[in-house]
């Protein structure tokens, strides 16, 4: 038996890891999380050290996204706290240097384009300092379908970005973004529709 087979037998790990899911409180510490997390860190060193479009590079993408369609593409540097909690569809690319926090759950579009330096946060921390020092929550961050999010993009815990839409390089996603429109900054916000959209 593997560490990882070891681990999803775990029920104390199990209970955290539904709190999680479901945004309620949970301690990301416990000893359980922290070597769920290391198992999938193992998996990114291999990924993140591979040589450049080896036929392995896609067993460990598929090992470590196994929630996500066969032809994901993602560029090394990757890195995610979870992996099977990362749902991108078919066709999807993720450029590198990306940063996925996918304890809440990311849903990417199928033909979503994700370019270089986007961070993607689901996890978020009490603003009190006694509570912070216990426990954290996610919030589930959707992405649709055929977006293209733009370099150095930070979409924050919560978010949900229409089909079609793109988000402008740099910009910070707050608050959910509507299909087909362009949109940019930070806050992020509407400059134009697109696709034949009226405002």
């Amino acid at each position: 038996m593997t560490r990882r087979e070891e681990l999803e037998n775990c029920a104390s790990l199990q209970d955290e890891l539904r709190r999680m899911q479901k945004g309620e409180p949970y301690d990301a510490h416990t000893p359980e999380m922290r070597a769920w997390r290391g198992e999938v860190k193992k998996l990114l060193r291999r990924l993140n050290n591979t040589e450049y479009h080896e036929p392995s590079m896609a067993d460990i993408t598929r090992e470590l996204l196994p929630n996500s369609a066969p032809d994901v593409f993602v560029e090394p540097p990757f890195y995610c706290d979870y992996g099977n909690l990362i749902f991108a569809g078919e066709g999807v690319f993720i450029n590198f240097g990306c940063i996925i926090l996918d304890g809440g759950g990311v849903h990417i579009g199928r033909k979503t384009l994700i370019a270089p330096g986007v961070h993607i946060y689901t996890a978020e921390h009490p603003l009190n300092a006694d509570d912070r020092d216990k426990w954290e929550m996610c919030r589930p961050v959707r992405i649709g379908e055929r977006c293209w999010i733009g370099g150095d993009v930070t979409i924050c815990p919560g978010v949900t970005i229409g089909d079609r839409t793109v988000i402008g390089a740099g910009s910070v996603v707050v608050r959910d973004i509507p299909s087909d429109c362009v949109a940019v900054g930070n806050p992020c916000r509407v400059i134009k529709y697109v696709n034949g959209k009226k405002e």
